[in-house]
């Protein structure tokens, strides 16, 4: 049976994240008769939006004041990397929900 790497790699880039995150969650355990808020996945997911929007607005701002000559060139520069790799990051994070979406979809019933 042939594997395709990506798919290793994806599958360990996920589980390494599911550990992480699991981890996070047991550090957050309250001593006993204590309950903690745990932050649920979507919750996770919302600010994860949240923080790439607040990076987008910013590196827009960053941008228009240096086309106004109130910034220099390193800080543009700077910000529009940032935003690059944002962007990256969110296309690659719905590319692998689409694709997980379309691995339920052909699951049998």
């Amino acid at each position: 049976m042939a594997t395709d790497p990506t798919s290793l790699l994806s599958v360990n880039a996920a589980s390494g994240a599911y550990r992480a995150s699991r981890d996070m969650t047991a550090r957050n355990v309250a001593p006993a008769g204590q309950e903690t808020a745990r932050p649920s996945f979507g919750d996770m997911v919302s600010k994860a939006g949240a923080d790439a929007l607040q990076t987008v607005r910013e590196a827009e701002a960053t941008a228009q004041t240096g086309l106004r000559g109130n910034a220099d060139t390193q800080t543009v520069v700077e910000a529009t990397l940032e935003l690059d790799t944002t962007v990256k990051t969110a296309v690659a994070v719905r590319d692998r929900l689409v694709e997980a979406y379309q691995e339920i979809i052909r699951m049998p019933i």
